[in-house]
């Protein structure tokens, strides 16, 4: 079975760029395991294939999937979602260019910029995204690129990617929309004008918590070809195996992402009010300042939830020491649920910049698990 783009979101996960196998009728995409390709001749290359470092007919396949899910015309993946930010902003930048990214980004994002790509002449600006009149007052003639999450790690903050899109083509950038959190099932930035879609696929995509990898999806001709010569002149590719687990994730992503999203809910009931907890961050609360945008451009509000506690980093550090069901550790999106303290964990390398996270801050990466197994784990950690 095929599936156009017309088919709904499930269909496309399971049966996108995944034709049953020609020779043997394997329904599952083989593992391609192989690094070069026999040729009838010189350049006479029997399936297009000559290297899987250029291409490999695993890769392929998630990334015809990952193009179809997300609305665009092409897909690119990597061995990670920094790799695929390394090759996106190498795409687009050069020396002397400007990149204007939200004032609370994922820290590794950060850290590229600020450590890696600012020796290369490339400067940035720190902003608001949710402020639309800040955006514009940050670019300037040289920005090539605005890059923005949404809703945001670990702050949960939520930009009108619209809005943005209106900006990025006033003055020429590329509006660039890293929608790990929210997987494409539920959001697709491009339809909303985007340029650029970026995913770990490491989290939610890939859903079990066995693999890395990054993408990037775009309908722009030009600039999927620049990405792609990038993709191959620096190699940092998925291998076969990796797409193959990613794949396997993408066929189940609906149905998690709506547990996921079931889950959080309800902790973010049991949450709301807690004597220790002063405050949560969620878009699906009403009172959420980025909540009405995200009911416009989401389909449900996701599986992360933060929030902070009394008494300051100490407490936080006590209750992420004491869950039992919740397990302590970096990364998100998995199957089960993960706690983390992002001041020292995930955005330590913000510290002492303008992209601190607050020290009381705790985020929560709420899986499929049962409910009040979830609920009474992070009661016992508080109280």
């Amino acid at each position: 079975m095929s599936a156009d783009g017309n088919a709904g979101f499930e269909t496309r996960a399971i049966h996108a760029g995944q034709e049953p196998d020609k020779q043997t009728g394997a329904v599952i995409v083989p593992i391609y395991a192989t690094s070069t390709y026999a040729q009838d001749g010189v350049g006479g290359l029997r399936g297009g294939y000559e290297y899987s470092r250029t291409a490999n007919p695993t890769r392929t396949a998630l990334e015809t999937c990952l193009a179809s899910l997300e609305g665009g015309r092409f897909g690119r993946s990597f061995a990670s979602g920094l790799a695929a930010s390394d090759v996106l902003l190498r795409s687009v930048c050069r020396p002397g260019d400007h990149v204007v990214f939200g004032d609370d980004a994922y820290g590794g994002t950060f850290r590229l910029v600020d450590k890696v790509l600012s020796l290369w002449g490339v400067e940035y600006t720190p902003v608001n995204l949710g402020d639309v009149d800040a955006v514009r007052a940050a670019v300037r003639p040289n920005t090539k690129v605005i890059w923005a999450e949404t809703p945001t790690n670990p702050l949960l903050r939520v930009v009108d990617i619209s809005a943005l899109a209106g900006i990025a083509q006033e003055s020429g950038a590329k509006l660039v929309i890293d929608n790990t959190f929210a997987s494409p099932y539920l959001q697709t930035p491009l339809e909303l004008g985007a340029d650029v879609v970026l995913h770990s696929t490491t989290k939610y995509i890939g859903g079990h918590s066995d693999v890395v990898g990054g993408a990037l999806i775009t309908s722009d001709e030009e600039l999927d070809a620049q990405m792609g010569f990038l993709q191959n002149a620096a190699g940092a590719i998925t291998g076969p195996m990796d797409a193959w687990l990613t794949l396997r994730g993408l066929k189940t992503l609906a149905i998690r992402m709506e547990r996921h999203s079931d889950n959080a809910e309800r902790i973010v009931e049991e949450l709301t009010g807690h004597p220790k907890v002063s405050s949560v961050l969620y878009p699906g609360v009403a009172g959420h300042p980025g909540h009405e945008i995200a009911g416009k451009q989401m389909r449900r509000y996701g599986g992360m939830v933060s929030f902070t506690v009394h008494g300051g980093e100490q407490a936080a550090l006590d209750v992420v020491a004491k869950t039992r069901v919740f397990t302590l550790a970096e990364s998100l999106g998995g199957v089960e649920s993960l706690i983390e303290h992002p001041g020292r964990m995930t955005h330590a390398s913000t510290a002492g910049s303008q992209l601190e996270v607050p020290a009381d801050l705790i985020r929560l990466s709420v899986g499929i698990e049962n409910a009040d197994d979830l609920v009474a784990d992070l009661l016992q950690a508080l109280d």
